[in-house]
């Protein structure tokens, strides 16, 4: 673990000596939230189809300049080889294709290769298209028709130590070889290559997992964005209660989206929790005073993703706020936050990181279950899990190690039984996402405190 510790730091001090590249203006990022003041700002500008190309263009090329050299000479990886196919790409290769070439095209092959000796790393692709001029063409198809014997020639060429291919049975980012992919392209390589052949798990998770500074200096721009859409949705100008049902909230969130030219990454969640009723109410049932809604939501913007779950109340009529006891069980959500975050070191596992948090949430006697996850480039991140809502013990997912430089969702709930609620066991889901930088972490745009309220208009 040590060795992974200095590998680590030595990638963030790389990192964070790079210089953030200018957005462009209206993709600016606004003041940073107060904490639960989402409902006061405007609405972020929503780029452009081209300026939102442009800004993915230039952070990827910014990507595949400064992070595959890190984490190739970090892993001991002198080739990587990346194989996708059309409207079957990998994540990997996903991520690496130009706002221009949305998909692969027929066979798209890349080769990262390290020559050693700090010479700059080859980017080539073999396939019959260029993709926007990250990679270089290296298929000359008169000379050589068969393209895996083309990638057979480069490889055998350069003689490479290791040959990282992405196979993984724990990590679904890491598994993008195929078996019909992975015969074909044993059987043009040499033999004596054969046993060369390693896992690129590490590789992809690291690629995936990392943010760059150019990333987070627009990660503020959609985390402000998604707040605003919740506090839309938290109104009464999407509310009216005894009227609307949590469906009806779930859709509007789609229509918004679409009004904006954003996407979700998945269908948006309302919940409510009722005094008298066990459980979370959904579908067609109408919001109602005194009601504790629930919402899970999250949009992908400029390749990257958000994830949030929010609380609010409905007054009754003559009510001002939220009952105290519904008040308290968001504050200890927000108490095993801190407690999460608190546990959050350089190095230190995920597994290891939920043992922590809830030995000291129990010794709080505090009731908590913690399902945190890394975020990015996925809504779901590459990367160690923090728990998950069906398991809360040591998880095979969770023995990854917690790098710098990676966002997270810090996802979890509280369970308390609420006085004014005749002491009715309620659930206090919290999300938030933030950024570790190898020492701190802090919310990207702030985080819930206080459950929004909305009035009953009675």
């Amino acid at each position: 673990m040590a060795t992974n510790r200095v590998l680590a730091a030595a990638l963030y001090a790389a990192l964070i000596a790079l210089p953030a590249a200018a957005a462009p203006a209206s993709a600016a990022p606004p003041a940073a939230l107060s904490e639960g003041g989402e409902r006061s700002h405007a609405l972020p500008p929503i780029l452009n189809a081209r300026e939102r190309a442009m800004t993915e263009n230039r952070i990827l090329a910014e990507r595949l300049d400064t992070l595959i050299p890190a984490i190739m000479r970090e892993q001991r990886i002198d080739l990587w080889l990346l194989v996708a196919r059309e409207y079957f790409e990998e994540p990997v290769v996903a991520s690496m294709l130009d706002a221009e070439n949305m998909h692969a095209r027929r066979r798209t092959i890349l080769i990262f290769y390290d020559p050693g000796e700090g010479k700059p790393i080859e980017r080539l692709t073999v396939s019959r298209y260029g993709l926007g001029g990250l990679f270089a063409p290296a298929w000359d198809q008169g000379k050589q028709p068969d393209q895996w014997k083309a990638v057979a020639d480069i490889i055998n060429q350069r003689n490479p130590a290791k040959i990282a291919i992405n196979t993984s049975d724990l990590y679904q980012f890491a598994d993008g070889m195929t078996l019909s992919q992975y015969e074909k392209f044993v059987a043009a390589l040499p033999a004596r290559l054969h046993t060369r052949i390693v896992s690129g798990e590490a590789l992809a998770i690291r690629w995936l997992e990392t943010r760059t500074p150019a990333e987070m200096a627009i990660y503020p721009t959609l985390m402000r964005t998604a707040h605003r859409l919740i506090g839309e949705a938290f109104s009464r100008s999407v509310i009216t209660p005894g009227v609307t049902t949590a469906e009806q909230v779930q859709w509007w969130y789609r229509d918004r989206l679409r009004q904006l030219g954003l996407d979700p990454w998945f269908h948006p969640s309302v919940g409510i929790q009722r005094k008298g009723i066990k459980g979370m109410l959904e579908g067609d049932e109408v919001i109602q005073p005194g009601d504790l809604l629930w919402t899970d939501f999250g949009i992908t913007y400029l390749r990257l993703n958000t994830d949030m779950q929010h609380l609010a109340y409905v007054l009754k009529p003559g009510e001002s706020k939220a009952p105290a006891g519904l008040r308290q069980g968001l504050a200890n959500s927000n108490r095993v936050q801190d407690m999460l975050t608190r546990h959050f070191a350089l190095g230190r596992s995920g597994n290891e990181v939920l043992a922590l948090t809830r030995a000291e949430a129990a010794a709080a006697g505090l009731d908590t279950s913690i399902y945190s996850h890394p975020i990015g480039l996925h809504g779901h991140g590459a990367g160690p899990s923090i728990g998950f809502w069906d398991n809360q013990k040591a998880d095979p997912r969770g023995n990854g190690l917690i790098a710098a430089n990676t966002a997270w969702s810090i996802e979890l709930t509280t369970f308390a039984a609420v006085p004014e609620w005749d002491h009715q066991r309620v659930d206090f889901r919290a999300e938030e996402n933030a950024f570790f930088d190898g020492t701190n972490v802090r919310y990207i745009d702030g985080r819930q405190t206080e459950i929004t309220l909305i009035p009953s208009g009675q």
